[in-house]
Protein backbone atom coordinates (compact mmCIF):
# COMPACT_ATOMS: atom_id res chain seq x y z
CA UNK A 1 0.00 0.00 0.00
CA UNK A 2 2.92 2.66 0.85
CA UNK A 3 4.72 1.86 -2.51
CA UNK A 4 1.57 2.27 -4.64
CA UNK A 5 0.43 5.82 -2.86
CA UNK A 6 4.01 6.87 -3.67
CA UNK A 7 3.60 5.92 -7.18
CA UNK A 8 0.19 8.07 -7.21
CA UNK A 9 2.33 11.16 -5.26
CA UNK A 10 5.05 11.06 -7.36
CA UNK A 11 2.47 10.70 -11.13
CA UNK A 12 0.31 13.94 -9.17
CA UNK A 13 3.68 15.79 -8.55
CA UNK A 14 4.56 14.74 -12.59
CA UNK A 15 0.90 16.36 -13.11
CA UNK A 16 1.89 19.86 -12.27
CA UNK A 17 1.84 22.59 -14.56
CA UNK A 18 5.76 23.09 -15.61
CA UNK A 19 5.38 26.30 -14.77
CA UNK A 20 5.47 25.44 -11.02
CA UNK A 21 8.66 23.85 -11.23
CA UNK A 22 9.78 27.00 -13.03
CA UNK A 23 9.17 29.59 -10.77
CA UNK A 24 12.20 31.56 -9.71
CA UNK A 25 15.21 32.83 -11.82
CA UNK A 26 17.33 29.70 -11.85
CA UNK A 27 16.55 28.25 -15.01
CA UNK A 28 14.60 31.40 -16.18
CA UNK A 29 15.22 33.34 -19.04
CA UNK A 30 17.38 36.16 -17.15
CA UNK A 31 19.10 33.05 -15.88
CA UNK A 32 22.99 33.57 -17.81
CA UNK A 33 24.58 31.02 -15.37
CA UNK A 34 26.16 28.88 -17.92
CA UNK A 35 26.38 31.85 -20.82
CA UNK A 36 30.52 31.15 -22.36
CA UNK A 37 30.63 34.86 -21.88
CA UNK A 38 29.35 34.15 -17.69
CA UNK A 39 32.86 33.43 -16.82
CA UNK A 40 31.92 33.13 -13.12
CA UNK A 41 29.01 30.76 -13.46
CA UNK A 42 26.93 32.89 -10.88
CA UNK A 43 22.92 34.17 -11.44
CA UNK A 44 22.61 37.31 -9.97
CA UNK A 45 25.97 38.71 -10.82
CA UNK A 46 24.99 40.24 -14.83
CA UNK A 47 22.46 42.24 -12.96
CA UNK A 48 23.67 42.90 -9.16
CA UNK A 49 26.98 42.96 -7.39
CA UNK A 50 27.12 43.23 -3.01
CA UNK A 51 29.82 45.39 -3.83
CA UNK A 52 31.13 48.63 -6.43
CA UNK A 53 27.73 48.86 -7.42
CA UNK A 54 26.71 51.80 -10.01
CA UNK A 55 25.15 55.13 -9.13
CA UNK A 56 24.37 55.84 -12.11
CA UNK A 57 20.54 55.47 -11.70
CA UNK A 58 18.92 56.36 -8.73
CA UNK A 59 16.69 53.58 -6.58
CA UNK A 60 18.24 50.69 -8.08
CA UNK A 61 19.17 47.47 -6.09
CA UNK A 62 23.25 47.03 -6.23
CA UNK A 63 23.37 47.26 -10.04
CA UNK A 64 26.03 45.68 -11.60
CA UNK A 65 25.37 46.15 -15.58
CA UNK A 66 26.39 48.92 -17.90
CA UNK A 67 23.41 51.03 -18.45
CA UNK A 68 22.08 52.63 -21.71
CA UNK A 69 22.74 55.79 -22.65
CA UNK A 70 20.40 55.69 -25.95
CA UNK A 71 17.43 58.14 -26.70
CA UNK A 72 14.25 56.46 -27.75
CA UNK A 73 11.20 57.06 -29.83
CA UNK A 74 8.43 57.67 -27.43
CA UNK A 75 4.94 55.88 -27.67
CA UNK A 76 2.22 58.50 -28.56
CA UNK A 77 -1.18 57.77 -29.27
CA UNK A 78 -4.28 60.33 -29.49
CA UNK A 79 -6.10 58.62 -26.86
CA UNK A 80 -2.90 58.80 -24.18
CA UNK A 81 -3.83 61.12 -21.38
CA UNK A 82 -0.48 61.00 -20.07
CA UNK A 83 2.93 62.61 -21.06
CA UNK A 84 5.65 60.13 -21.88
CA UNK A 85 9.20 60.67 -21.01
CA UNK A 86 12.92 59.21 -21.64
CA UNK A 87 12.82 55.51 -19.59
CA UNK A 88 14.40 56.19 -16.36
CA UNK A 89 14.49 53.90 -13.25
CA UNK A 90 13.84 50.40 -13.42
CA UNK A 91 12.66 50.67 -16.49
CA UNK A 92 15.84 51.81 -18.50
CA UNK A 93 18.01 49.27 -16.13
CA UNK A 94 15.74 46.51 -18.18
CA UNK A 95 16.62 48.65 -21.71
CA UNK A 96 20.07 47.99 -20.62
CA UNK A 97 20.12 44.84 -22.27
CA UNK A 98 16.90 45.18 -24.03
CA UNK A 99 17.80 48.03 -26.51
CA UNK A 100 20.33 46.44 -28.23
CA UNK A 101 22.81 49.14 -27.61
CA UNK A 102 24.71 47.46 -24.74
CA UNK A 103 26.25 44.33 -24.55
CA UNK A 104 24.96 41.63 -21.99
CA UNK A 105 28.13 40.81 -21.38
CA UNK A 106 28.72 44.36 -19.98
CA UNK A 107 28.84 44.08 -16.44
CA UNK A 108 31.47 44.17 -13.29
CA UNK A 109 33.10 47.29 -14.98
CA UNK A 110 33.74 45.37 -18.27
CA UNK A 111 32.47 47.22 -21.56
CA UNK A 112 33.20 46.51 -25.20
CA UNK A 113 31.26 43.50 -24.44
CA UNK A 114 29.76 41.52 -28.40
CA UNK A 115 27.19 39.54 -26.63
CA UNK A 116 24.00 41.52 -28.37
CA UNK A 117 20.36 40.77 -27.01
CA UNK A 118 18.59 39.48 -30.57
CA UNK A 119 14.96 37.44 -31.30
CA UNK A 120 11.82 38.46 -30.00
CA UNK A 121 13.37 39.81 -26.41
CA UNK A 122 15.34 42.59 -28.42
CA UNK A 123 12.88 46.04 -27.85
CA UNK A 124 15.33 48.76 -29.63
CA UNK A 125 15.06 51.99 -29.29
CA UNK A 126 12.08 52.30 -31.29
CA UNK A 127 9.45 52.24 -28.44
CA UNK A 128 6.43 53.84 -30.46
CA UNK A 129 5.14 50.12 -30.95
CA UNK A 130 5.36 49.07 -27.26
CA UNK A 131 3.25 50.51 -24.18
CA UNK A 132 4.51 53.55 -22.61
CA UNK A 133 6.75 53.31 -20.05
CA UNK A 134 8.24 55.96 -17.50
CA UNK A 135 4.88 57.15 -17.57
CA UNK A 136 2.36 58.75 -14.44
CA UNK A 137 -0.40 56.28 -13.65
CA UNK A 138 -3.21 58.84 -13.00
CA UNK A 139 -6.59 57.61 -12.78
CA UNK A 140 -8.05 61.11 -12.52
CA UNK A 141 -6.95 62.22 -15.72
CA UNK A 142 -7.80 58.85 -17.56
CA UNK A 143 -11.47 57.32 -16.26
CA UNK A 144 -10.37 54.29 -17.89
CA UNK A 145 -8.01 53.17 -15.64
CA UNK A 146 -8.41 51.53 -12.28
CA UNK A 147 -8.00 53.24 -9.03
CA UNK A 148 -4.41 52.76 -7.47
CA UNK A 149 -6.35 50.86 -4.49
CA UNK A 150 -8.70 48.44 -7.21
CA UNK A 151 -7.60 44.80 -5.98
CA UNK A 152 -5.43 42.86 -8.57
CA UNK A 153 -5.84 39.18 -9.81
CA UNK A 154 -3.53 37.36 -7.31
CA UNK A 155 -3.89 39.41 -4.55
CA UNK A 156 -2.24 43.14 -3.73
CA UNK A 157 -3.28 46.29 -5.38
CA UNK A 158 -2.74 48.27 -9.01
CA UNK A 159 -0.59 50.32 -6.73
CA UNK A 160 1.58 47.93 -6.43
CA UNK A 161 2.52 47.12 -10.04
CA UNK A 162 3.88 50.97 -9.60
CA UNK A 163 7.16 52.53 -9.11
CA UNK A 164 6.69 55.78 -7.99
CA UNK A 165 3.38 55.62 -9.13
CA UNK A 166 4.83 55.19 -12.66
CA UNK A 167 4.49 52.58 -15.10
CA UNK A 168 7.77 51.11 -15.81
CA UNK A 169 8.86 47.66 -17.52
CA UNK A 170 8.43 46.10 -14.23
CA UNK A 171 4.98 46.70 -13.59
CA UNK A 172 3.84 43.94 -15.71
CA UNK A 173 7.11 42.02 -15.65
CA UNK A 174 8.77 39.98 -12.96
CA UNK A 175 12.33 39.78 -14.20
CA UNK A 176 13.04 37.00 -11.01
CA UNK A 177 10.09 35.22 -12.38
CA UNK A 178 8.66 34.80 -8.98
CA UNK A 179 5.02 33.70 -10.62
CA UNK A 180 6.54 31.06 -13.45
CA UNK A 181 4.36 33.14 -15.73
CA UNK A 182 4.56 32.92 -19.55
CA UNK A 183 7.09 35.82 -20.61
CA UNK A 184 7.90 36.44 -17.20
CA UNK A 185 4.93 38.37 -16.40
CA UNK A 186 3.86 39.48 -12.56
CA UNK A 187 0.49 38.01 -12.96
CA UNK A 188 -0.97 35.59 -15.97
CA UNK A 189 -2.24 37.38 -18.60
CA UNK A 190 -4.98 34.79 -19.08
CA UNK A 191 -8.34 36.53 -19.88
CA UNK A 192 -6.34 39.80 -20.18
CA UNK A 193 -5.80 39.69 -16.66
CA UNK A 194 -3.23 41.05 -16.36
CA UNK A 195 -4.33 44.30 -19.02
CA UNK A 196 -7.28 44.87 -16.89
CA UNK A 197 -5.67 44.93 -13.45
CA UNK A 198 -5.19 48.31 -14.76
CA UNK A 199 -7.54 49.25 -17.81
CA UNK A 200 -11.39 49.31 -17.40
CA UNK A 201 -12.53 47.39 -20.93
Amino acid sequence: MKRLMTVVIGIAILSVTPEIFAQGITGSAHDFSSQDWNSSGEVCIVCHTPHNATTDVSNVPLWNHDVTSATFNLYSSSTLDGTTGQPDGTTKLCLSCHDGTVAMDNFGGTTGGTEMMTGSALVGTDLRDDHPVSISYNSVEDAELHDVTDPIDGGGTVDDLLFSNNVECASCHDVHNTGGHAALLRISNEGSALCLSCHIK
